[in-house]
């Protein structure tokens, strides 16, 4: 036995310009003193920005030290093989009280090549959102490399832009490639692949602390774009009471939702990967073979791969949580 058990970390919190206050008033989380905290990074391998062990006797360790000492037990055999002590997963919060910029990331190749670093697949899902918010998820209709020029150059590019209204619930699964932004008066969670590596395209002509217009990437952006017309902007999907339910699954991830009110058993013997739960409504106990573990609301926690079995057991009485993991 490893002697793992379940694990939370801080979370880092991070200023930005757009933020707004609903990680604390929704999430319950003390971001402190930051005047807009947009972002709570709750699981990260992000050079700089490493997440550390908030509970048990590995407190104050950070993820990178313990894939270094536990290696496959924490992550699984085939995802240490693959990634080595970084982490294949960056999952967040994001709190947008303003537009956010317009933006697409590189695939893999792309960015291996420019910045040697992994590309950007991620998913949102919506936590909250006010009247008439709007999500931007691919173009609207077919764009050609020509059009899309002329329309950067001339500053219309959201003439371009599918939006969709949104409401609590709804999820977005943006594969590297797609332009995309969050708009005003969203709160979504978020999982990625963990890179760091963002081409802004547009940002409404705003202008940073100092008054400059924010950097644009427009050359960088050009061919990292994927100008493939999109089927399903907004991911359909339907949920069964008490069982995990299946929204999102690529190559890099795999997201299920699950609400329950009734103690359920998980068994992962046949999965070799790491596990997180992103409790997103109520609370409730990881019980394991050593002990248990509560995660409230806005909590995400870390099952390591060698904990194949466990239990989940309401201390509320309804939990809405986001499952994720990694199929080999």
């Amino acid at each position: 036995m490893s002697g793992l058990y379940p694990i939370k970390f801080k979370s880092i919190f991070l200023d930005k310009m757009w933020g707004g206050d609903r990680i604390s008033t929704i999430l319950n989380k003390d971001y402190g003193n930051l005047p807009n905290c947009g972002e709570s990074w709750e699981i990260s391998g992000v050079e700089g920005n490493i997440s550390v062990v908030e509970n048990g006797f590995l407190a104050g360790n950070n993820l990178q030290e313990l894939i270094e000492i536990y290696m496959g037990d924490l992550v699984g055999d085939e995802i240490f093989k693959k990634f080595g002590e970084e982490f294949p997963l960056l999952i967040k919060f994001i709190d947008a009280q303003q537009d956010l910029s317009v933006q697409v990331h590189p695939n893999d190749k792309l960015s291996k090549k420019r910045h040697n670093a992994y590309g950007k697949t991620e998913m949102w899902y919506v936590l909250d959102s006010e009247d008439g918010s709007l999500i931007n998820s691919g173009f609207e209709g077919e764009v050609e490399k020509d059009k899309y020029l002329k329309h950067t150059e001339n500053g219309t590019l959201t003439d371009l832009l599918h939006f969709d209204k949104i409401a609590k619930g709804d999820v977005f699964f943006i594969p590297a490639g797609r332009v995309h932004a969050i708009g005003k008066g969203v709160l979504v969670a978020e999982i990625q692949q963990t890179s760091d590596v963002t081409y802004r395209i547009f940002d409404y002509n705003r202008k940073d602390d100092k008054g400059n217009l924010r950097e644009l990437h427009t050359d960088l952006a050009v061919d990292a774009i994927d100008f493939s017309p999109v089927n399903e902007f907004k991911t359909k999907y339907s949920t069964v009471e008490n069982k995990s339910s299946e929204i999102v699954s690529c190559n890099y991830f795999t997201t299920n939702i699950l609400d329950f009110n009734t103690e359920i058993e998980k068994d992962y013997s046949q999965l070799n990967s790491f596990i997180i739960y992103i409790n997103l409504d109520g609370d409730f106990e990881v019980e394991y073979e050593g002990g248990n573990v509560n995660v409230k609301k806005g909590e995400t926690v870390l099952i390591p791969a060698s904990l194949e079995t466990f239990k989940l057991i309401p201390q509320t009485k309804e939990v809405k949580t986001l499952e994720v993991y990694i199929k080999s």
